[in-house]
């Protein structure tokens, strides 16, 4: 009997002690844990701020550019979106987007020549399409803004979509510009192209 109550007293020594170490480790764990973030962070650290563009563009545009954005319309369901030196010029939420080409609420064929006539000279022309921007488009039309510096006015259709920035009587070929063709086997919506997104930095002087 003596025997076996010293083992049952060794037994229950060695599970305190067991319990006591295990415990010890996990909370030197635990703090180890808590307090390898402060170790990290140092006072040396530097925090890491995001930095704001304008527009929301992935870079802040430099010296003597102007930020853009331009969304074309997703559809006939969502409206496209204009944003040039954060500023939103256009958008769904303003309400001021319509059918067909957006370039200043026009969609009259006449008043939309009228209109890209009388654009003074070297200023720049932000476009973006929204559900049909080639149907009522004519030729006189789609010669005005090609004289922007657009490659694809001339080629522009039915709910095709196409987003440009170009200049009155820019000498080249814009390099802003992006267009796809309304066709079934690549429409991503049912009858459209997906909606197509520019943004960059255009120079504020463009001769």
């Amino acid at each position: 009997m003596r025997v076996s109550g010293v083992l049952r007293l060794l037994a229950l020594v060695f599970a305190l002690v067991a319990t006591w170490i295990f415990i010890r480790s996990y909370v030197s764990l635990t703090m180890k844990t808590i307090r390898l973030p402060r170790w990290l962070a140092g006072s040396n650290s530097k925090e890491i701020k995001a930095v704001k563009t304008k527009c929301g563009l992935s870079k802040p545009c430099p010296d003597n550019f102007f930020a853009f954005k331009i969304s074309s319309g997703a559809a006939n369901v969502v409206g496209p979106t204009m944003c040039f030196e954060n500023f939103v010029i256009m958008s769904p939420v303003k309400n001021n987007v319509g059918r067909g080409l957006n370039i200043a609420l026009v969609n009259d064929v006449k008043l939309l020549v009228k209109f890209l006539k009388e654009i003074p000279e070297g200023t720049l022309v932000l476009v973006a399409s929204y559900d049909d921007p080639g149907t009522k488009m004519n030729e006189e039309t789609r010669k005005l803004l090609s004289s922007l510096g657009s490659s694809y006015a001339e080629q522009l259709g039915f709910r095709d979509s196409w987003v440009f920035l170009g200049a009155k009587n820019l000498k080249d070929k814009s390099p802003f510009e992006q267009f796809l063709k309304n066709h079934p086997d690549t429409n991503k919506y049912d009858g459209w192209p997906e909606l197509l997104e520019l943004e960059g930095c255009v120079p504020q002087k463009v001769f």
